[in-house]
């Protein structure tokens, strides 16, 4: 019996960008009586079914973007005689789904760090049920990634994860209600022990792979002590405690090492821990904007961003303390308007956000707007190819609809026209050029531009795309460019490279709370 891991992808780069964290993950958590585990990134290269034999397992992890391909995969493998297992963010929302359309034997339901152990011990005794319910494991159980088994040459990115959960609760993201609003903060050693290995390998470029990198804001303090709430306040401090200390330890990587997270704009609200973050190197950050104006944030229940103005001199702050902002828009809220596509560049511009990526409002499972979106469709929800629109993940990419609710003044095809006049202008030679002089050489300069249009190519064409032959354009353009970019990323293997050792965990800095 032999053990595949399976990353579902209808587009293969020949190279990944960052890598999926989770197929090394669940390589850990494979028992060693079961072999090293066969690991398929369909990002890289499709699978091939004569690659699985009768008796074997085939796990595939699936959330919504690829849950189309996944089935497929399941259904190749079941085909071949093979057990097949799904787990990750869509299975866990749909395991039916899995079951029914999918050829799935299994489905895990949530964290599968430990639950995946248990799936192939009760295979090889012929015990295998249907559901296993994964949980939320504490930070202290998460599994260090088998990071030996990644083929060579493959990724510009390597990605370790620190945290879990988001306190958050944005209408429009399903993080907060499948793995939680507590933070599962995963223990500093840990971290810093696979990212050491990760060096040794040559990778340089790290993602730190968080829902939320700034899990405790100054706010959550100050209303912890105006409610005197003694308990929650050591609670809180004491997570602002430790993201410091890791911080301090990544400070003590090679001078070359550079990290990226994802993170909330009120981290511009507290300075010290974005000069902890430039100390460390994390040198970018996502940051989750969505929307320009006062009404749209508060459209998508995120009142604590800032709009206009003020907006934009967050975002500077940013910068102003050596984070790269990937700024993150949504477009076709309610509240959007035509003049919002031009307010949206124009404030990108005037920020100095060194990327951006202007998606187009899709209600995820899982979230709130696609709780009530579902609910307002009913029974009237127009049909492609016979499958409801409610359930877009299972129609081809190329036949779904670009946007799902109807917006109150614009076409669907305006809306994505407009939007993909905003990627155009952003991603225009002339722009690029101009936010590239972030860059110190004209070496660095060029290897921006080149990784500018790397990104554009990925995840602007292949997304906004109406028809499948510009998206097999835009693939080939992306495959071609990808191998060259990733050279830029590489480093030199330090295999002796020891785990830096910091000090004792000690508390964070003086707070300047917000009152």
């Amino acid at each position: 019996m032999r053990v595949h891991l399976v990353n579902p992808s209808d587009v293969a780069f020949g190279v990944g960008v960052i890598t999926p964290r989770w197929l090394y993950v669940l390589a850990a958590a494979t028992p060693p009586r079961f072999g090293d585990p066969h690991i398929i990134d369909e990002c890289l290269e499709p699978l091939r079914p004569e690659d699985v034999q009768p008796g074997d397992v085939v796990g595939i992890g699936i959330h919504t973007a690829n849950a189309l391909r996944g089935h497929e995969v399941g259904k190749i493998a079941r085909a071949r005689g093979a057990y097949v297992v799904y787990g990750g963010i869509h299975a866990t929302l749909y395991p039916e789904e899995a079951l029914q359309l999918g050829a799935a034997h299994a489905v895990v339901k949530g964290d599968g760090d430990m639950a995946w152990g248990m799936v192939l011990d009760d295979i090889a005794r012929g015990a295998l049920r249907r559901v296993y319910e994964g949980g939320r494991l504490g930070g202290n159980q998460f599994l260090r990634a088998r990071w030996d088994l990644i083929p060579p040459d493959s990724y510009m990115w390597a990605s370790v994860q620190t945290v879990r959960g988001c306190p958050k609760h944005c209408s429009f993201c399903s993080v907060w209600r499948t793995d939680g609003q507590q933070p599962r903060q995963r223990g500093v050693d840990a971290v810093v022990t696979e990212i050491t290995q990760l060096r040794r390998m040559g990778f340089r470029f790290i993602a730190l792979a968080d829902d939320n990198f700034y899990p405790v804001t100054l706010t959550d303090i100050a209303l912890a002590e105006k409610q005197n709430n003694q308990e929650r306040l050591a609670e809180l401090k004491a997570m602002r405690a430790e993201r410091f200390h890791l911080m301090e330890r990544l400070a003590q990587l090679p001078g070359d090492t550079v990290f990226f997270t994802q993170i909330t704009m009120e981290a511009a609200e507290d300075p010290q821990f974005l000069d902890s973050m430039r100390n460390a190197r994390i040198k970018g950050a996502l940051v989750g904007i969505e929307s320009v104006t006062e009404e749209g944030l508060k459209s998508v229940f995120k009142n604590f961003n800032l709009s206009g103005e003020g907006l934009a001199r967050r975002l500077q702050t940013f910068k102003d303390h050596g984070v790269h902002v990937l700024g993150s828009f949504i477009f076709g809220l309610s509240t959007d308007r035509p003049d919002t596509f031009q307010a949206t560049a124009e404030l990108a511009q005037k920020a100095g956000v060194t990327f951006a990526q202007f998606v187009m409002m899709t209600p995820f499972p899982g979230t709130v707007d696609f709780q009530k979106w579902e609910k307002e469709q009913a029974d009237n929800a127009p049909r492609v190819d016979g499958v409801p629109v409610t359930r877009y993940w299972l129609i081809p990419g190329s036949r779904r609809p670009k946007l799902y609710t109807p917006h109150p003044t614009m076409s669907s095809e305006e809306m994505r026209m407009r939007t993909q006049g905003v990627w155009d202008r952003f991603y225009s030679l002339g722009e690029i050029w101009k936010r590239a002089h972030c860059c110190k050489s004209l070496k660095s300069r060029l290897a921006f531009v080149l990784i500018s249009k790397l990104y554009r190519q990925m995840y602007a064409n292949t997304g906004i795309a109406t028809d499948s032959a510009r998206r097999k354009s835009a693939n080939r353009w992306a495959r071609w460019l990808a191998k060259p970019c990733r050279k830029l990323f590489q480093g030199v293997p330090m295999p002796g490279l020891e785990v830096p050792r910091g000090k004792e965990l000690a508390a964070a800095p003086e707070l300047n709370v917000i009152p």
